[in-house]
């Protein structure tokens, strides 16, 4: 199956799903999942040094290539992220490096700040909050548009920041963010902040396209949402189909995370039908909720002293 691409303003395409390996536990059999996404037709894997799994990511692609699936290394689109720990200048080039050292590969081809975020070295969740750390946006910054140029990060973006976060961080680069990576489904759509990224150029990726279905966070909110459910009966499609199919058409890259085979193949099949202008005026309708807050890079003595502060 051929993904469509979009072409970033870096000159670079990207497929228009992404295939997510952020999990908890990490199962046995990840890499030759990872595989038979590659087999299925996916072509764009999302990984993040905090989700432990780039070693995973690398393996499969090795296999793949060995199996013949790929013909080279760039018929693949990895995106890698920054953890709020390494959210430094100083340490963002050295992160980058051993991310790339656990993916076996000589370059990334999206690198992200994973959050407007700076942590301790060495804090993973869940982090007391006095782990939480001022950050220079512009200096970290300054340093992904380095990787950039070095050749080790073809693109660079960022993930999960706001409106106000987005526009400091314009005003002070050299290279613009290609991508942003948010929380985004048809019940929390991110108007305002989609508006500003196609003002700027900077494509919108989304994770939690689905509502995440009431794992470790989120909620069934898309999954059984009755405007939803309805579309789909009429469509003959799954309520997942409808929601990532209203993504694509909003212009954005859904990020799925699906490892049953199934609606593994199923979350590919959005790409040859449409929502018509109705249907999406009622799906524009739908209640909005954020799913994943963020309380815990709120602090009295942080940078967000609520969350308000944090998304704006």
């Amino acid at each position: 199956m051929m993904i469509p691409e979009v072409v970033l303003n870096s000159g670079h395409r990207m497929p228009l799903i992404g295939f997510g390996t952020g999990c908890d536990p990490i199962p046995a059999n990840l890499t030759s999942t990872i595989v038979n996404a590659i087999e299925l037709g996916y072509r764009h894997f999302d990984t993040a040094s905090i989700y432990k799994t780039e070693e995973f990511v690398g393996q499969a692609i090795t296999q793949a290539l060995e199996r013949g699936l790929i013909d080279d290394r760039s018929d693949v689109f990895v995106t890698s992220k920054l953890w709020c720990s390494d959210a430094d200048h100083d340490l963002v080039l050295p992160a980058l490096k051993e991310t790339l050292k656990k993916l076996g590969l000589d370059y990334v081809d999206l690198y992200l700040i994973h959050c407007p975020v700076r942590l301790k070295q060495g804090a993973v969740k869940p982090f007391p909050k006095e782990d939480i750390l001022p950050i220079d946006i512009k200096g970290t910054w300054e340093a992904m548009e380095e990787c950039c140029r070095l050749g080790l990060a073809k693109s660079i973006g960022v993930s999960n920041f706001s409106c106000k976060n987005l526009s400091l961080l314009l005003t002070n680069s050299t290279i613009p963010p290609a991508v942003n990576q948010v929380e985004m489904n048809p019940t929390w759509q991110q108007k305002k902040l989609k508006k500003l990224c196609d003002e700027n150029g900077i494509h919108v990726s989304a994770w939690s396209p689905l509502g995440a279905n009431g794992a470790h966070w989120g909620s069934f909110a898309v999954m059984k949402n009755p405007i939803l459910e309805e579309i789909a009966v009429t469509k003959g499609k799954s309520v997942a189909q409808v929601s990532l199919r209203w993504i694509n058409q909003q212009g954005a890259t859904p990020i799925v995370k699906s490892f049953n085979e199934e609606r593994m193949k199923e979350n590919l099949q959005i790409f040859d039908w449409e929502l018509t202008q109705e249907e999406l005026d009622k799906i524009s309708q739908i209640p909005q909720k954020r799913g994943s807050a963020g309380e815990m890079f709120v602090s009295p003595n942080g940078p967000y002293k609520s969350l308000e502060e944090l998304w704006d």
